[in-house]
């Protein structure tokens, strides 16, 4: 037997692990429909309120648009941050995953995968819609898709590390806020500046290139970081 195929039989059981880690989630996200629907619904709700509490005026609500979504969103994920590993510390399966032979790194990366799609996803979706009900100009509501597309995968990986290092603690949801929202502001600056540039008919394309890059990095660097906060919480 060649070392290549002795080494099939581990890639099966990697990828045998990262599918039933990625499957489990997206269950019992499905399981618990309920607490999906938060993120979304304060994310909607409270942009809904802002032209009530600041002003009507189409004018000044397409001024404020791009930053208001965004902020809302970086929100909305943070919300959502402190149960992505809170019921598998509960249930002791977090610890299971923390001395699995398999790669950290890869079964953290589909946990954080799965939060994206049913949190960072609906709420690009759900983006367009705030965009008319805040005034948004018509030129900038692809910038706004894009950008929330690309940068709310950064918002979950990053978030994950933060989630991680508070997760063995009771009331850890201020802390990831404290811990992680300096992280997040490169990606709001960048992304509202994006929304703006596309309204006033500048180009937008490199910020939306240097967003892509914060993805591409942190979802290279922020698993092993998460991976390594786990352990610590865990084994500290």
């Amino acid at each position: 037997m060649t070392a290549v195929e002795s080494s099939l039989p581990n890639q099966v059981k990697l990828g045998t692990a990262v599918t039933a880690v990625f499957r489990r989630d997206l269950l019992l996200a499905y399981r618990h429909r309920g607490e999906l629907v938060n993120p979304v619904l304060f994310f909607f709700l409270v942009s809904m309120l802002i032209p009530l509490g600041v002003s009507p005026n189409p004018e000044v609500l397409a001024l404020l648009a791009p930053g208001i979504i965004w902020v809302m969103a970086l929100l909305a994920t943070l919300l959502s941050m402190d149960g992505l590993f809170r019921g598998d510390f509960d249930d002791g399966s977090l610890e299971q995953l923390v001395v699995s032979p398999h790669p950290m790194y890869l079964l953290v990366l589909a946990k954080v995968v799965v939060h994206w799609l049913v949190t960072g996803l609906p709420l690009t979706l759900v983006s367009p819609l705030l965009g008319l009900w805040m005034a948004l100009p018509p030129d900038g509501f692809v910038a706004l898709f894009l950008s929330l597309l690309i940068g709310t995968v950064t918002l979950s990986m990053i978030g994950a590390i933060g989630a991680g290092l508070t997760v063995a603690l009771r009331k850890g949801g201020v802390l990831i806020s404290l811990i992680i929202i300096p992280f997040y502001t490169p990606v709001l600056l960048f992304g509202t500046v994006a929304v703006s540039n596309a309204i006033n008919g500048l180009p937008y394309a490199g910020l939306l290139a240097i967003l892509g890059s914060f993805m591409a990095l942190s979802m290279g660097l922020a698993p092993l970081a998460t991976a390594g906060a786990i352990k610590i919480s865990i084994n500290g």
